[in-house]
């Protein structure tokens, strides 16, 4: 079946050839405009029988899409470690209305609050559902190694950056990766109205409908500990601190 996202030519029995504008991936409605309308219609796939430009039929698969993407970009990101681009990263944190979760891939020096941004190389769930693609030319549904090559084309001196060694990381999101997907990610800040900071990682479920997670405790990421030294972990003792816990500075981006 051919993926559907906004620019896709559509057809419709009553309205003729028209284009989509927007998608919602969790519901199966979509807003489509028709020849020299001004107004977007509301369109459902699953029962208004909305067809691709040549004709084959579009349906709203029945289970459950992912909420976010970060489950590709892990499985990417996991494959271009192999390939020696050890020095890519991903820093996954909620949104404060707690709805959705964003995504940031940045490359060079491992610093998890100086990170490097790009054009086209973060995101949130928020925009995925509506659009399901990363940014960076690919395709709604693109495979792993056609979403690494469109990267690849988009901006060759970014990935570039990220050729090298960290043998700590890499290693460290291999287990992360065996351990999660493909139906969990990870988020690298916490409720702090639950607590101080946990042991382990924050699970976020990719879909809906998922059991919680059971899988082993994951560790936080290499050097990420040391930057808050200064909060206790969760079931220590409280002790007087200098600093409030706060989420990272561009939380709010």
């Amino acid at each position: 079946m051919k993926p559907l996202a906004a620019g896709t030519v559509i057809f419709h029995r009553d309205r003729g050839y028209g284009v989509v504008t927007s998608i919602n991936l969790m519901t199966g409605w979509i807003s489509a405009r028709f020849g020299n309308e001004g107004r977007t219609l509301d369109l459902n796939l699953s029962c208004d029988q909305v067809q691709h430009a040549d004709g084959e039929a579009i349906y709203f698969r029945r289970a459950t899409p992912d909420r976010m993407p970060h489950g590709r970009l892990m499985q990417m990101m996991r494959e271009l470690h192999q390939a020696g681009y050890e020095r890519l990263y991903l820093f996954s944190w909620p949104k404060p209305s707690g709805l959705h979760l964003r995504w940031h891939l940045f490359t060079g020096p491992r610093h998890w609050m100086q990170r490097s941004w790009r054009e086209g190389w973060y995101g949130s769930g928020a925009q995925y559902n509506s659009n399901p693609v990363l940014g960076w030319g690919d395709a709604p549904g693109a495979s792993t190694h056609e979403l690494l090559s469109a990267l690849a084309k988009f901006d060759p001196q970014g990935l570039a950056q990220a050729l090298g060694r960290d043998e700590d990381h890499s290693k460290w999101f291999a287990e992360v990766c065996d351990a999660l997907l493909p139906d969990y990610t990870f988020s690298l800040s916490w409720d702090q109205r639950n607590g101080p900071r946990p042991a382990a990682m924050p699970v976020i479920p990719l879909r809906s409908n998922l059991p919680p997670y059971k899988g082993p405790d994951l560790r936080w990421p290499p050097g990420w500990a040391g930057l808050w030294s200064h909060l206790p972990l969760k079931n220590e003792p409280l002790v007087i601190r200098t600093n409030p816990a706060g989420v990272p500075s561009d939380a709010d981006r």
